[in-house]
């Protein structure tokens, strides 16, 4: 059973079984990883129904991530100073109230703007799910279990995307995709501000405002130049500029930290074995392991002929393999420690993308899709539970926040840089493979592509783990 911590810096009590608070923050980390893939789906009724040109539509998606990845260590941080209940309850009712009117949105725009507001509430609110998490649990077996669950919730959110969506566009209409937030989100509103525990780091410092416009401004470049590689390429000066702003602005954020006397991210922390190795491995880890929800709903429905509810369907074991690795990593954890268990779910993921990189235009669903999907996303969950744990174990309670956004934007940037490369990857292979005078978009060329995608995330994998193997603590305390 989990046990509440003896935590001084929690306040406000409510007397909640410790059980509940795990289940609150695990709410809303669920609805946060959700609306990443869920919309995906309903991208060619949007179109229809607002009008929405190609390239807006890529910004349904895009606007919610760029968003939610520049603001992800601001909402870290501010979660540590004034109060990470408080910055849950506001994250999440920013990305319910964007909800709301991105699901009544009559006009391109209106939709847009929805989505970005709902990537600035996701911001605010994920960083407080995975701290008060932390917060309420004593360090230990205990602490690892409800950090599985967290990893567990997330990795299902994502993988449950394409389900939701398929279900929801087939049953009801486009709208439901973002409406659905609404009385789910109010319920874990109030939920959250009736049983929630305050805590906070409690030293009186004020937020760092240089650092933070900084470091949101450089990491919302980066984002908004990863997005404009698909359709643009790599070398164009649209996609270059963004890119290469980006990366000044975090090098000025670094440097604006190493001189302040109360920094946004105290650069100490970066010199932290456990906090940099694990984020350094979940970087890299989901950069391959976001793909392959991606290529292996392509996959099923340009080359196999599915629906998307059918791929959405196809897709169900994969969802539950996730969820059972991440529950399975805490008693691997206690006889193996952190560290193995991550290369070997790595190990075992690459595995997985190394056979669906065998994939064929007549493939069938049992070795095509089911069974290495089971074993990528068995894999995923057997890593990231233990990264998360390495990662969060490795700061003092004040800096919590910020390492729960830390770990959370090296996995969102991962997972957005890798997707953009694979896509890259995938779109030159398909064109090179596509017979003079035939439809480059035939199945036999699609297949060349998204194989390719597989095999390099394999190959990332491979070198995650062992990066992993090399400089990641051997383990995380669990007793």
């Amino acid at each position: 059973m989990l046990r509440a911590a003896a935590d001084p810096r929690i306040s406000g009590r409510t007397g909640a079984p410790t059980w509940l608070v795990v289940a609150l923050a695990c709410s809303g980390q669920f609805l946060v990883v959700l609306d990443v893939s869920v919309v995906n789906v309903a991208l060619p009724s949007m179109r229809a129904d607002l009008g929405l040109s190609g390239p807006g539509l890529q910004w349904v998606v895009n606007a919610y991530a760029i968003a939610f990845a520049g603001f992800m260590l601001l909402g870290g941080r501010a979660g540590d100073l004034y109060g990470r209940k408080r910055m849950f309850l506001v994250g999440l009712a920013l990305f319910t109230l964007a909800s709301l009117g991105g699901g009544l949105a009559r006009e391109g725009w209106e939709l847009l703007a929805a989505r970005a507001v709902q990537g600035l509430g996701a911001a605010v609110l994920a960083p407080s799910t995975l701290t008060i998490l932390t917060a309420a649990v004593r360090e230990g077996a205990a602490r690892a279990r409800a950090i599985a669950t967290w990893t567990a919730v997330g990795a299902g959110g994502g993988a449950a995307g394409g389900l939701v969506g398929g279900l929801l566009v087939d049953g009801l209409s486009w709208r439901w995709v973002l409406l659905i937030n609404v009385p789910v989100g109010a319920v874990v509103l109030l939920g959250a501000l009736r049983w929630l525990p305050e805590s906070r780091a409690g030293d009186g410092r004020r937020l760092d405002l240089p650092g933070a416009v900084l470091v949101t401004a450089g990491l919302g470049a980066l984002a908004y130049g990863i997005s404009l590689t698909e359709a643009e390429g790599w070398t164009a000066s649209v996609t270059l500029v963004p890119l290469v702003a980006g990366l000044l602005l975090i090098g000025l954020f670094l440097l604006v930290e190493a001189r302040t006397a109360a920094p946004l991210m105290p650069l100490g922390l970066l010199r932290l074995r456990p906090v940099a190795s694990a984020n350094v491995a979940m970087f890299l880890s989901g950069s391959a392991m976001f793909c392959m929800w991606f290529f292996m709903t392509l996959y099923a429905q340009n080359v196999l002929g599915y629906t998307p509810l059918e791929a959405g369907l196809a897709l169900v074991p994969s969802s539950l393999a996730v969820v059972a690795g991440s529950k399975l990593a805490p008693r691997l954890m206690r006889a193996a420690g952190a560290r193995n268990v991550a290369v070997l779910g790595t190990a075992v993921a690459a595995a997985g993308f190394g056979w669906q990189s065998t994939i064929s235009a007549e493939g069938d669903y049992l070795t095509a899709i089911m069974l290495p999907g089971i074993m990528m996303m068995l894999g995923a969950g057997l890593a990231m539970t233990p990264l998360a744990a390495l990662a969060t174990s490795g700061a003092e309670p004040g800096e919590a926040g910020l390492v729960s956004g830390l770990i959370n934007t090296s996995r969102t940037m991962g997972g957005s840089l890798g997707l953009a490369v694979m896509s890259t990857i995938a779109a030159a292979r398909t064109e090179a493979s596509a017979t003079p005078g035939t439809d480059a978009g035939g199945p036999a060329a699609l297949v060349e592509g998204y194989a390719l995608a597989f095999r390099a995330s394999a190959g990332v994998l491979v070198v995650g783990a062992v990066v992993m193997a090399v400089w990641l603590p051997r383990r995380v305390r669990v007793r």
